[in-house]
């Protein structure tokens, strides 16, 4: 699903792209849309996140699996020059992890069905701010990278919660920090701008909120818990 998502956005950038750069047909559409020093717009896009960990001693690895998510936000855009702007994009984005144990990790006695596997549903305010550098304009295309670096509050996160996966329950940070890098290209059509976009998102810090069992086997032999992912946004401006 991931690589059918990621080839689809390819192949459609790719499409209108060359009709832009190829065909005899030159009428600029909205030639001046991006004279004003601030403009403004809307973003709907999926995520793929996951958890990249970092162990104490060499056990089985904790393996992640993945589910595509949701985002939705606004973008506020301050022009610096014709090929330079700086953005803030604040917007909702909601994941779902599930972390899978290996059994042997946990004694046979206390082992069940129920305690291999734990479910992470995230819901983060995200706030990124971000430089975007762009190409010359060729007819109604502009391809561009960007960049930066963006603060995430979990709604979801649980850090304060005395419950932890002893009864179920597992624990991350609320307040996250993270990097961003992508590219995309914005599409000049007749009544607006249209851009998708593909950025990878990376954690600056730990997320992990340990069990209060020092010898938890959910949480003892996990040195740092990062949150990484593939953010694909639609940007309408």
């Amino acid at each position: 699903m991931k690589k059918l998502l990621l080839t689809l956005v390819f192949l459609l950038s790719m499409n209108i792209g060359y009709s832009q750069l190829f065909t005899k047909k030159k009428v600029l559409n909205n030639e001046n849309f991006d004279k004003p020093t601030i403009s403004w717009g809307y973003f709907l896009g999926v995520n793929n996140y996951d958890f990249n960990f970092d162990y104490k001693v060499d056990l089985e690895d904790i393996q992640t699996e993945k589910a595509f998510g949701f985002n939705v936000g606004l973008i506020g855009s301050l022009r610096i020059n014709d090929y330079l702007d700086i953005r803030i994009e604040p917007g909702l984005v909601m994941s779902k992890r599930s972390l899978i144990y290996d059994p042997a990790n946990f004694n046979e006695t206390e082992f069940n069905q129920t305690q291999h596997q734990r479910d992470i549903k995230s819901t983060y305010i995200h706030l990124p701010l971000l430089v975007k550098i762009s190409t010359k304009r060729v007819n109604n295309i502009k391809p561009y990278i960007t960049g930066g670096i963006s603060t995430a509050i979990n709604l979801s996160s649980k850090e304060k919660s005395l419950d932890d996966n002893l009864l179920g329950q597992f624990r991350t940070k609320k307040n996250m920090f993270f990097y961003e890098l992508g590219f995309g290209i914005d599409f000049y059509l007749e009544w607006f701008k249209f851009s998708p976009s593909i950025r990878g998102i990376f954690a600056i810090n730990d997320e992990l909120v340990p069990d209060q069992d020092p010898l938890s086997p959910w949480t003892s032999n996990i040195e740092f818990m990062k949150t990484s992912g593939i953010v694909i946004n639609f940007t309408f401006q």
